[in-house]
């Protein structure tokens, strides 16, 4: 059976194609770095051999097409994951396939997305990484409990290195294969069904074995972002009327904090935080920054000695990102002035903190500002990242703090990408009075 499909996710369309065949074992859902693992010519053929081994295949994009196109959004771990489990929740849900035991097989992010995704549901038979970059699910990989193999290319250095980090994390059934002369997109004769024949024997071993753990899925939390901004607005009722600036962190945080601002009666801005690239890896943070009267900026000593990161190139990375934050607040602001901070109580308001890096820069700069209060309002964040913020702000308001946190998207139901559009058309809506110094 092959059906052409749309999965609606966060309001958003993605195709792809279920195909089952005869007396199918399980069905693995296939999730590619750029977003589109329906049109990966890899994971066709990958998806045909695993049909041809009697396992079923759901290949789809993971992003659309103006998604996609944002490079952002492809390094994106926390919301492709968020993607790939919402497609698991519809196939279960689904008379043809909900009665599947289901699998994982990601390629470059979409392997860290996939083992992010099998974190969060414990129901996940076995997962499948090739030329993945697990590395990135790194704060995760302890609490996967299918089955994981993570398949590399011989010759694919620098990835294999950091498969073998990420292997040693794993406390799972794991196993760690390295296909001889293969560099990283398996384009060499041969190597490609090397990687087909490793991942159907996996799945079909796994899907068939009759162990496995119940699903850990519990409602999400919130089912948009204006909901958890609502809810916010309610325990911060008492700062109403108060002489009070509401600051969002772009994107995913303006949505949220517009619902605080409006509630509070109470002028809303923005603070632009972008987060310091490594080396040749610039979606591994190894550090913060953000502008303002004194530009701040924190850091990871510990990576950044493990990285052995020289101080020049940090320097340029700092202006470098400076530069972007200067550009993203002229345009989000329309030309128009930053909301003076000195002597009024300020409240940072973003969707919900992970690591809290990104938050903690926020934090410190609008210090700098010499604000009467600094207040941390969140809808949902793991418990050591709110005690480790605890002297940073003079109060922190969190909806809630889950021990099993996983990712922020873990407690949205709709966790759409919000685009600068989005950004600039809440601000834009502000009164003007309300964007003056």
């Amino acid at each position: 059976m092959t059906k052409q499909l749309k999965i609606l996710a966060d309001g958003a369309t993605l195709e792809g194609e279920l195909a089952i065949p005869e007396n199918a074992a399980g069905i693995v859902l296939f999730a590619h770095g750029s977003g589109s693992s329906r049109l990966s010519p890899r994971n066709q053929f990958v998806a045909q051999e695993l049909r041809k081994a009697g396992v079923g295949t759901l290949l789809f994009d993971l992003l659309t097409e103006d998604e996609a196109s944002d490079r952002e959004n492809v390094f994106d771990i926390d919301f492709l994951a968020h993607r790939l489990s919402e497609a698991s929740r519809w196939l279960k849900t689904t008379p043809a396939s909900g009665d599947y035991p289901l699998g994982y097989f990601g390629a470059s992010t979409g392997a860290a997305a996939a083992l992010v995704a099998a974190a969060q549901d414990r129901s996940i038979r076995a997962v499948v990484s090739r030329g993945g970059r697990p590395d990135l699910a790194i704060r995760h990989l302890a609490k996967v409990k299918a089955p994981t193999l993570l398949i590399v290319g011989g010759n694919d250095y620098g990835v294999i290195e950091l498969n073998e980090k990420a292997y040693r994390v794993l406390r799972c059934e794991k196993s760690l294969r390295i296909v001889p002369g293969a560099t990283h997109l398996f384009e060499e004769p041969g190597a490609l069904e090397q990687v087909a024949e490793l991942a159907s024997e996996w799945f079909n071993h796994h899907f068939k074995s009759g162990h496995f753990e119940a699903a850990n899925d519990g409602p999400l939390v919130f089912s948009t972002r204006e909901e958890a901004g609502r809810m916010l607005a309610r325990r911060l009722a008492a700062y109403a009327g108060a002489n009070v600036v509401v600051l969002g962190v772009p994107r995913g945080g303006l949505p949220v904090a517009k619902e605080v601002a409006d509630a509070l009666g109470a002028p809303l801005d923005v603070i632009v935080v972008r987060k310091l690239g490594a080396p040749h890896q610039p979606e591994l943070g190894i550090g913060a920054v953000v502008d303002g009267d004194s530009p701040t900026a924190i850091f990871n000593p510990d990576l950044i000695d493990y990285l052995g990161i020289s101080k020049q190139y940090l320097q340029a990375e700092i202006e470098r990102q400076l530069k972007e934050v200067n550009r993203r607040e002229l345009e989000y602001r329309g030309g128009r002035a930053s909301i003076a901070l000195a002597d009024k109580t300020v409240i940072i308001v973003d969707d919900g903190i992970a690591t809290g890096s990104s938050v903690r820069a926020a934090l410190r700069g609008v210090r700098r500002q010499k604000p009467k209060r600094v207040v941390l309002a969140i809808p949902v964040a793991p418990p050591e990242t709110i005690e480790s913020l605890r002297s940073e702000a003079d109060e922190i308001v969190c909806l809630e703090m889950p021990a099993d946190f996983m990712s922020v998207g873990q407690f949205y139901r709709d966790f759409h990408q919000c685009t600068d559009e989005e950004v600039k058309a809440i601000l834009q809506r502000q009164p003007d009075a309300a964007v003056q110094a």
